[in-house]
């Protein structure tokens, strides 16, 4: 039987403080069909932080853990979780999760852990973007299309080469894309360190050796 502590204790949490049992990472891995049995672990940093086991039938999964609310006493946690079908416009079809959580059942594709995996809208969660500051935004943003370009992570770190095989169109699409959140980063940052823009701008070309 699986056991995770039920999560941060105050505070409202994002989607991302929860563990997520993500349906279609099990459809894709094949553990829908039924009369499976499996485990299921969460790592974060090299470091388990969770698990739970999971039977599969045919309309449902049943849940089977331990939980300890707020650091209390170990209670054990098995419930079924029902499943619905959708069509995929290319064939085949897509589970989703009924949320479990007492007068829901709204059909999701997560479920994140607590008292019982439920849907984010039951558990008041926020994504984690929701509560991000316009240059903290722009900054994960450009991170997103630094990765898709090939570049080291870090807005202070300069631009690479085009990536083999990406087409210009594309290329400059991504990269001018790329300069407006880093202006919207740098400006953000600026504003709450209290330097000019220009101020900013020396400082980075300096740390990117120009």
């Amino acid at each position: 039987m699986g056991g995770f502590n039920s999560g941060r204790r105050g505070g409202k949490d994002c989607t991302s403080d929860k563990l997520a049992l993500d349906v279609r990472r099990l459809q894709r891995d094949g553990f829908l069909r039924p009369g499976r049995s499996f485990g299921w672990t969460w790592m974060r940093r090299g470091e388990k932080i969770g698990n739970i086991d999971i039977r599969t039938d045919t309309d449902r999964v049943i849940l089977d853990y331990r939980q300890r609310p707020h650091g209390g006493e170990w209670q054990a946690m098995k419930y079924p979780v029902r499943l619905t079908w959708t069509p995929c416009h290319y064939g085949g079809q897509r589970a989703w999760w009924l949320c479990p959580a007492a007068g829901c059942g709204r059909r999701v594709a997560v479920l994140y852990g607590g008292a019982v995996f439920a849907c984010r809208h039951c558990h008041r969660l926020a994504y984690r973007c929701q509560r991000e500051a316009p240059d903290d935004r722009a900054t994960r943003r450009a991170d997103t299309l630094r990765d898709r370009l090939g570049w080291e992570p870090g807005i202070l770190n300069g631009e690479g080469p085009r990536p083999k095989g990406m087409h210009w169109q594309t290329y400059w699409r991504l990269k001018a894309s790329h300069d407006v959140h880093v202006n919207r980063a740098l400006a953000g940052m600026a504003a709450k360190l209290g330097l000019a823009m220009g101020r900013l701008e020396g400082i980075k070309h300096r740390l990117m050796g120009g």
